[in-house]
């Protein structure tokens, strides 16, 4: 087993790693995923995680249409060492269609947190999160006061939310205290910077980033001729971060990546989440992998810190190429 750094999540006594795995694309193929996924294979990347230190996995009831949360569940039903941090969401719903739907009405938070309960097999959640707000503030603020009633009776152990705004926060704030903020952020997407990250620096909200590598895009390894070959089934193949003219913009970048991961014997994708980790507001950062093999190009990111000249460097690229 091995060490990585750890760090506390907002108000909560989670301490948590700086990078976690993240299970979405182990959900394998639905209308959001990322295609076709063999689930002996999630099962090793989830226990290869556990092994190199990782101490928190990050999944979703509409991840597969509950098929991450059971991945899970089976993961660690045969890790014999001690169980990790279980982080899930709420609010995406789906009917007998496969058809994705939207609530945080009580009685839909209620009826999602029993079934994933079950589909992970535990008796709490560690950390339970708003996958979505809605554009209706009045049920978002409901979906809030849900979440703190379910903290309140012991079914979830912490509460957060992904993809608020700041006023969702202040929001939500009114109503219990938000333990943590989980958005979107990579070199390629900033928009939390200017008012999203100073605002959860301010308030003790633990921010865990999502999609620090772009979703994949800033790993080294993609290129073109993948990009091109992408199964229409994975949602990245419509993205316009993986078309033109982004695409070559993007590539540029992963240069430069990989350049200053030379240094230090790391890859472009662990120098990419590390960028992310060397935000003072940013506790920690979700990393997804559909085998065993990929995470030893991803793990050394946890404890690999960048200069500041080298944060300049990187960014100065992002400016180069646009």
């Amino acid at each position: 087993m091995h060490k990585l750094r750890a760090k506390r999540l907002g108000n909560s006594d989670l301490h948590i790693t700086r990078i976690g795995f993240g299970a979405w694309a182990i959900g394998g193929d639905w209308k959001f995923g990322w295609g076709a996924q063999d689930d002996t294979d999630s099962i090793g990347a989830i226990h290869r995680a556990l092994e190199l230190g990782i101490n928190w996995i990050d999944t979703a009831a509409v991840y597969g249409l509950g098929h991450s949360e059971e991945v899970v569940a089976r993961a660690l039903a045969t890790w014999p060492h001690e169980r990790p941090y279980v982080f899930t969401k709420c609010g995406m719903i789906w009917n007998d269609q496969r058809e994705i739907g939207y609530s945080l009405k009580a009685a839909s938070i209620r009826r999602e947190v029993e079934n994933s309960l079950r589909r992970l097999r535990v008796e709490v959640i560690d950390l339970y999160q708003i996958h979505w707000p809605t554009d209706d503030l009045a049920e978002t603020e409901e979906g809030w006061q849900t979440l703190a009633a379910l903290k309140k009776e012991g079914k979830v152990r912490w509460i957060g939310a992904s993809n608020f705004s700041v006023g969702e926060l202040q929001a939500a704030q009114r109503i219990a205290p938000v333990t943590s903020l989980q958005p979107p952020y990579s070199l390629i997407r900033r928009g939390i910077e200017d008012d999203v990250l100073p605002f959860c620096q301010r308030e003790d909200i633990g921010v865990i980033v999502y999609s620090p590598m772009a979703s994949g895009l800033l790993t080294g390894a993609m290129t073109r001729e993948r990009v091109r070959t992408l199964p229409k089934e994975d949602w990245r193949s419509q993205n316009p971060e993986f078309r033109e003219p982004k695409l070559t913009r993007n590539l540029a970048l992963v240069e430069r990546l990989r350049a200053v991961g030379a240094r230090h014997g790391r890859t472009a994708g662990e120098v990419a989440i590390a960028w992310t980790l060397h935000h003072p507001a940013v506790t920690a950062a979700i990393v997804g992998a559909r085998n065993p093999d990929q995470l030893d190009g991803i793990v050394g990111a946890a404890n690999l810190h960048l200069s500041d000249e080298e944060i300049v460097e990187i960014e100065g690229t992002v400016g180069a190429v646009g």
